[in-house]
């Protein structure tokens, strides 16, 4: 299995930030683009690693 950097990176970013928001303030990229990388990390670990809320 390869991780791609990006995506791995982009879930640092939030982990960091505490947020989606948050991390893309911080990595220069949009919320949206975060959470996408987020997600397809999550899919080929087949596995939760964040817990998402509609807080703003």
């Amino acid at each position: 299995m390869k991780i791609d950097l990006g995506d791995l990176n982009a879930f640092v970013a939030v982990a960091r930030a505490k947020g989606f928001r948050n991390g893309a303030r911080a990595s220069g990229g949009s919320a949206s683009g975060l959470s996408e990388a987020v997600r397809r990390l999550e899919t080929q670990l087949s596995v939760r690693l964040l817990n998402r809320t509609t807080r703003s």
